[in-house]
């Protein structure tokens, strides 16, 4: 009955975003709403909603009727098709990025967990670090992902994009491991001390699963953010194949074809809930430990 009532909300939640672009659509202004506009200027002022046009805002039966057709320029093969296969190629690199970022935030917070004063010193680097804008982070990476591969290591191109996705992924999981690390309740903690357990003791059998409640969502949020990363270091280093250059490459053609470019933004949207609802399912060999999820 919880599962069911989920779907249906999460169904009305999609006709209520397809009924609200429709109505601004039919009712919104043909040029958007400007605010700070000068008279007699019309490049002047800040556009807040877009043109209702069908060049800026094709229908949405349009859009997904253009996802399942063919794609244009002589190639017969429908436009699903190539999203999904784009969207595989990112999932992969998220997937390996999710995984280091996973590994990099379990020995983080086990290590502030374990010294307080560690805590005090890496913690507020975490937190810093999440400031830095991956458009600037990605070439860098890629930039020393290339002298690597010059210097006889082997580094090939999406293995940039999947530390980058790492990066974004990480810290949500760091925050959510070191959390569930702590929620154990102090007279816990003194029972198992004065039954002579040790520290790996303690983490094994009362810190972990005290953390599942708390880590189950970090790890959703962060799988979501390995796919943001994925996406946004593929536009930024130039990697072919994957989604998000298949968004930039179409986005050009939006003009000719306004509902085309939305078909590798929809796939991004299910790639994102792909991740998390993958992630998820882990909830289901851990369900004896679930006694309430913690947001993260």
């Amino acid at each position: 009955m919880k599962h069911a009532r989920a779907i249906l909300l999460g169904l009305a939640g999609i006709v209520a975003l397809v009924a609200a672009w429709e109505l601004y659509k039919y009712l919104g202004p043909a040029d958007g709403v400007v605010i700070g506009a000068v008279e007699g200027d019309r490049g002047s002022g800040i556009r807040i909603l877009p043109r209702t046009h069908d060049r800026a805002m094709p229908h949405v039966w349009d859009m997904v009727s253009r996802l399942f057709g063919a794609s244009s320029g002589g190639d017969s093969t429908p436009m699903w098709q190539l999203v999904l296969a784009a969207a595989l190629t990112t999932l992969g690199v998220a997937a390996v990025g999710w995984l280091l970022g996973l590994v990099v935030a379990a020995v983080l917070a086990l290590v502030m967990q374990r010294w307080r004063l560690a805590e005090w010193g890496i913690l507020p680097w975490i937190v810093v670090s999440q400031t830095v804008p991956l458009v600037a982070f990605a070439p860098l990476i890629a930039s020393l992902g290339r002298q690597a591969s010059q210097g006889g290591v082997p580094w090939p191109e999406w293995m940039s994009v999947a530390v980058v996705a790492s990066y974004l992924a990480f810290f949500p999981m760091t925050v959510g491991i070191l959390r569930g690390l702590s929620a154990p309740d102090r007279i816990h903690l003194e029972l198992l001390h004065s039954y002579g357990a040790g520290y790996w003791t303690t983490l094994r059998k009362l810190r972990l699963p005290a953390a599942v409640p708390y880590l189950l969502p970090a790890l959703r949020l962060g799988a979501a953010n390995a796919v943001v990363g994925a996406i946004v270091a593929e536009v930024s280093i130039n990697m072919e194949g994957g989604i998000g250059r298949m968004i930039i490459g179409l986005a050009s053609q939006g003009s000719s074809d306004p509902a085309k470019p939305w078909s590798p933004i929809f796939g991004a949207v299910v790639l994102g809930l792909v991740a998390a609802g993958s992630v998820a399912l882990l909830g289901l060999f851990l369900n004896r430990y679930r006694r309430g999820e913690v947001p993260a």
